[in-house]
């Protein structure tokens, strides 16, 4: 039998699920889909459980490797030929696609996982030949091997780009340690389509700020805004607007996006020189031959000036190899009129432009090549912002380098969470604020005598333990931020949040405030130890004797040290955990609470066991009883599944996505519950871990599988532990 796909192929049995046409849960496409808490499963990492990649970074040669990358920008291979015989602006372009993707609405995105390697990022339409930039990067990669991965690499390879273009860069921070399977939490848009219309993202496309939350690009497919205009319209005001919306989604404000947009086309240049629809799939949809490289020409050659990526053709100054202020020079020293590169993308032609200040030809240097400016670089000039900025780096260039490379930096650095997560010989030593710094805390104090202070303060259970539990859930492993390291919810705007019941929260902190004064702790631990007595108290209840861990060291943060804007984005407008959520939505509080696990880093087990647990302590936002199905109220039991799992009640929606649990015989009402409490006993997946918990041996493996999963969330932002 041949290789070949021809229809007469003889017949075999094929049990195995193995293509994404169909799953097994097609069938119900609306139940409750808990993939995004079960991904990166330990089996998908190659390396085993004794791998550490901070430990294998102890053993790389930083020197020998930036060295490489050096070499590597200058050395053109035949089979993808450098423009100029340069790859600067190959490997910024790889860099900056990987870590734009970052958005500060829920912290996903961004380059700290190598997600770039992955559908969707790797097939993008905004990503054209990035696939090629990482196989270019190949050799240096399988010569350094487990000692960098592949999100280190290529973020180093952009910095190491800009450095040989000219740069005086701000650092580099190693620590980003790659997954080995396709993110599945990142909600990128609801379009089935590449590029479908932006309107489609906005309540109304000439308002941006009515872009849908969380996404930050316009249209499905690409990185920030269409270039050639909106819906690819060309009206430059309208893109600053857009641009202006977009890049804030990313943490970055007007300056920072004028030096992003100026930097990142001093060098390099957009390929447009052919037909779009001579290109071959992209790689994820590619065949076998392609080896997983996409979009090749198929009606002629691929590489040099026959490229075809974005579609606009290109570049943006006179030496596209070299860092200087020849973009400003460009857009600023000529008049611009609209045209169409030969891929049919509208883009802008200086007037009059003089031979002279012409780029030459990537593959001859005989030969001048007209410049090009963008919608979105239009935008830069007819913006009175943008314009006001883009003078002032024009009147200082050493002020504009400086700018750009610490745009640059936080760029590439956003989603890595605070300083202490950086590794290397070239992390910047000064502190940036939307690092969320934290002073270190103290750890010789008596821990004990503090523990015992707060059990005799005259707090509640739930005082204590929902105080904890609203200070560390802002934590989020998307881009690291949050957590109850630094007491920031004793900060604005935290703790105004309605989420944290401000006045409860006051009440609870002059309380603790003056305790840890008193023995020299700091008011992060003692809220987090404060927690973990109203756990114990809860066992204790319960007929048990337990230690909750507990690690001291967390500092205390200042409203000096605290970007208040950012952290805006991680107020919780929901919190399944206690039965909240601040108003309704068109998302489903079940969704929700999905959404708020896995940002916590929480398994479905541990968000099972969790909220169960925080039921029958009572817990709720305002105290309300829904899911509180016990009448050991305060005790840290099993009560929750017990009473879920029990045949001898029924359970009745009465609106407002609420429910009553009635006694199946009386029809006497026992509890009331949420959307939330029901879906343990609803969905299959759930209900199995419900169960675990529900027999009558389950007590035990309850209590530790509580204590560990409320431990990693009260340590989830200690980086300082690991």
């Amino acid at each position: 039998m041949d290789g070949n796909h021809s229809a007469g192929k003889c017949p075999v049995m094929h049990g195995g699920q193995t293509s994404n046409q169909n799953s097994v849960t097609s069938w119900w496409p609306n139940a409750l889909n808990l993939d995004i808490l079960h991904q990166h499963d330990t089996k998908t990492q190659p390396f085993g459980a004794t791998y550490n990649y901070r430990e294998e970074l102890k053993k790389l040669d930083v020197e020998a490797l930036k060295q490489d990358l050096r070499d590597l920008m200058k050395n053109s291979q035949e089979w993808w030929p450098a423009d100029w015989g340069s790859y600067v602006g190959m490997f910024a372009r790889v860099a900056w696609h990987a870590a734009g993707s970052y958005r500060l609405a829920d912290g996903r995105g961004g380059a700290g996982t190598g997600n770039q390697r992955f559908a969707p990022l790797n097939s993008w339409p905004d990503n054209v030949n990035t696939d090629k930039g990482r196989r270019l990067l190949w050799p240096i990669k399988k010569k350094y091997g487990n000692k960098v991965s592949w999100a280190d690499l290529m973020i180093l390879s952009g910095t190491i780009a800009y450095e040989v273009a000219g740069l005086k860069t701000f650092g580099f921070a190693f620590g980003r340690e790659d997954i080995w399977h396709p993110e599945k939490d990142i909600y990128w848009g609801a379009e089935r389509e590449w590029l479908a219309p932006s309107d489609n993202r906005y309540e109304d496309v000439t308002k941006p700020d009515t872009m849908e939350n969380p996404l930050a690009a316009v249209q499905m497919g690409l990185i920030y805004v269409n270039p050639e205009g909106v819906n690819g319209k060309p009206d430059p005001m309208a893109t600053a607007a857009q641009v202006r919306e977009t890049f804030a989604r990313m943490a970055m404000n007007d300056e920072e996006t004028a030096a992003l947009t100026a930097g990142g086309h001093t060098i390099g240049k957009s390929h447009g020189n052919g037909s779009p629809a001579n290109l071959s799939p992209d790689p994820e949809a590619a065949d076998v031959e392609y080896q997983g490289i996409g979009w090749l020409n198929t009606k002629g050659r691929s590489i040099g000036r026959d490229q075809v990526v974005s579609g606009i053709e290109g570049a943006w100054t006179k030496n596209p190899t070299q860092w200087d202020m020849g973009y400003f020079d460009m857009l600023f020293g000529y008049e611009w009129e609209l045209t169409k590169s030969p891929a049919g993308a509208w883009q802008y032609k200086p007037v009059d432009i003089k031979e002279e200040d012409m780029p030459v030809d990537v593959e001859d240097p005989s030969i001048r090549c007209m410049p090009m400016m963008t919608d979105a670089d239009m935008a830069m000039k007819v913006d009175p912002i943008y314009n006001a900025i883009c003078h002032k780096f024009m009147a200082d260039p050493e002020y504009f380098s400086e700018t750009f490379a610490r745009a640059w930096f936080k760029l590439t650095h956003r989603d890595m969470g605070p300083k202490a997560r950086y590794i290397g010989p070239d992390v910047p030593a000064e502190d940036l604020i939307w690092q969320d710094p934290i002073p270190a805390g103290a750890t010789g104090y008596d821990v004990a005598g503090l523990k015992a202070a707060i059990a005799a303060s005259g707090l509640s259970l739930t005082d204590m333990v929902n105080t904890a539990w609203d200070s560390a859930r802002t934590y989020r492993g998307s881009d690291m931020r949050g957590g109850a390291n630094g007491a920031r919810i004793r900060l604005a705007p935290q703790k105004d949040w309605a989420g944290n019941e401000p006045e409860r929260l006051a009440r609870v902190l002059s309380v603790l405030e003056p305790l840890a004064t008193q023995f020299g702790a700091s008011v992060a631990d003692t809220i987090v130890l404060a927690g973990n007595v109203g756990i114990e108290q809860a066992a204790k209840a319960a007929g048990h004797d337990i230690d909750v861990p507990f690690a001291p060291g967390r500092g205390d943060a200042t409203d000096e040290q605290t970007d208040a804007d950012s952290f805006d984005a991680l107020e919780p407008i929901h919190d399944g955990f206690r039965n909240w959520q601040k108003r309704d939505y068109v998302v489903s509080a079940e969704e929700m609470l999905l959404d708020r696990a896995q940002l916590m880093g929480l398994t479905a087990h541990e968000m099972t066991v969790l909220l169960g647990g925080m039921r029958a302590m009572g817990t709720n936002h305002g105290g309300t009883k829904h899911g509180v199905f016990t009448d050991r109220e305060g005790a840290l039991t099993t009560d929750f599944f017990v009473n879920l799992t029990d045949m001898a009640n029924t359970w009745h929606p009465v609106g407002d996505g609420t429910y009553e649990i009635r006694d199946r015989k009386t029809g006497a009402v026992k509890w009331t519950a949420s959307r939330v409490d029901l879906v343990f006993g609803s969905n299959s997946i759930l209900r199995a871990y419900a169960e675990i918990y529900a027999q009558d041996d389950g007590q035990d493996a309850f209590l530790k599988a509580f204590v560990d999963a409320w431990t990693k969330v009260m340590n989830a932002d200690r980086f300082d532990l690991a």
